[in-house]
């Protein structure tokens, strides 16, 4: 088995943030060329997130710009997985149903949100679940405590695939409420 670590794990979610957006897992291989979250070609988050508040698209943007605007906007991202391992030719089958049975290290979310004193909403980038059993029960913690906290929790469709304006209208209505 290959170890296979989150790309970003060495982000650090900025204390101020109001709004998480939580992911599954950005592989750290050689044909990963995403420089952030969300930053692979046929994600579209990048510009759903600055369409749903009236500003310019970042999609194919450096991180530099990324972070300016999550700084701007205290929207953070954090994933599910920090690291799975994965039989040899597998390191860059990302795929959720695949990877679901290969976590060999979950985020500590619940501990992250711990520390966000204003957090107001958490959106999970995914509405369905099949297929993914420990996602699922991973994610419906994290529900469950949101709303001990009284942090709002929304899954949300995909970002990954295709951009629509019925995906920005959803994403726009989820971030503004």
């Amino acid at each position: 088995m290959i170890t296979v670590k989150h790309r970003f794990s060495n982000h650090t979610i900025r204390p101020d943030t109001e709004t998480l957006i939580l992911g599954t897992f950005n592989p750290e291989t050689s044909g990963n060329n995403a420089d952030f979250f969300y930053g692979r070609t046929r994600n579209y988050l990048w510009r759903l997130l600055p369409t749903a508040f009236g500003e310019d698209d970042l999609k194919g943007a450096p991180k530099a710009e990324k972070l300016d605007f999550i700084k701007k906007f205290k929207i953070d991202l954090i994933d599910l997985m920090e690291e799975i391992k994965v039989e040899e030719g597998q390191e860059a089958n990302y795929d959720d149903v695949y990877i679901d049975n290969k976590v060999s290290i979950w985020q500590n979310v619940i501990g992250e949100i711990d520390k966000l004193p204003n957090l107001k909403l958490v959106c999970f980038t995914r509405k369905t679940f099949t297929g993914i059993p420990n996602m699922k029960e991973h994610v419906d913690e994290i529900m469950a405590y949101c709303e001990v906290r009284g942090i709002l929790f929304k899954a949300m469709t995909t970002p990954a695939r295709f951009y629509s304006n019925d995906k920005q209208t959803e994403w726009t209505i989820s971030l503004k409420n």
